[in-house]
């Protein structure tokens, strides 16, 4: 068995789950998650538990087993805490600027680069060189940010760039001249 799959998921306090044949809905404090899960893997909720079953040992039930627990048990932890990722910019004359709900990016092109975040997420902007990117689906956030990274990944010579915030770039010696 999967020891992941096997750990049944707490349900905290206002926390709502139903099960409507493969759809679960999650509703929360911050706000309400729904997802179409896969048929064959068995989900049912006892008390203030969400328990998570496969059918047999075959291998396609053995990689859904864990993971389905872990999309409940994300889904839960989102509508109760939310998640969050920060990204630093960094190099000379990268900025970012928050207004209203769009964020400004100068990242060493000729033009700014405006950014709208999706439904169910939003940017903050503590300092000019960190974005935060935050909401209660872990996967649109990972997206979301991953999409932002890609706009000027980090290089390995001199790391300019957008990174995650404990993200480390493997730097590489640069050319030396001829003698």
């Amino acid at each position: 068995m999967s020891r992941i799959g096997r750990k049944p998921i707490a349900i905290p306090e206002g926390v709502q789950v139903t099960l409507n044949g493969t759809v679960i809905t999650v509703k929360g404090p911050k706000g309400t998650l729904t997802r179409t899960l896969h048929p064959e893997i068995g989900v049912r909720v006892d008390g203030a538990e969400v328990l998570v079953e496969r059918p047999s040992d075959a291998k396609l039930h053995r990689s859904l087993h864990g993971t389905t627990r872990s999309v409940v048990a994300n889904m839960v932890e989102g509508v109760t805490n939310g998640f969050q990722k920060s990204l630093d910019l960094v190099g000379v004359g990268y900025r970012a600027a928050k207004a209203g709900t769009k964020v400004t990016l100068s990242l060493g092109f000729s033009h700014p680069v405006e950014i709208e975040p999706v439904a169910g997420i939003e940017m903050d902007v503590p300092t000019n060189t960190k974005l935060i990117v935050r909401g209660i689906d872990k996967e649109a956030v990972g997206i979301f940010a991953a999409k932002i990274r890609d706009l000027r990944k980090p290089e390995p010579y001199k790391g300019k760039g957008i990174r995650y915030e404990n993200e480390v770039v493997r730097r590489k010696v640069g050319k030396t001249g001829k003698k």
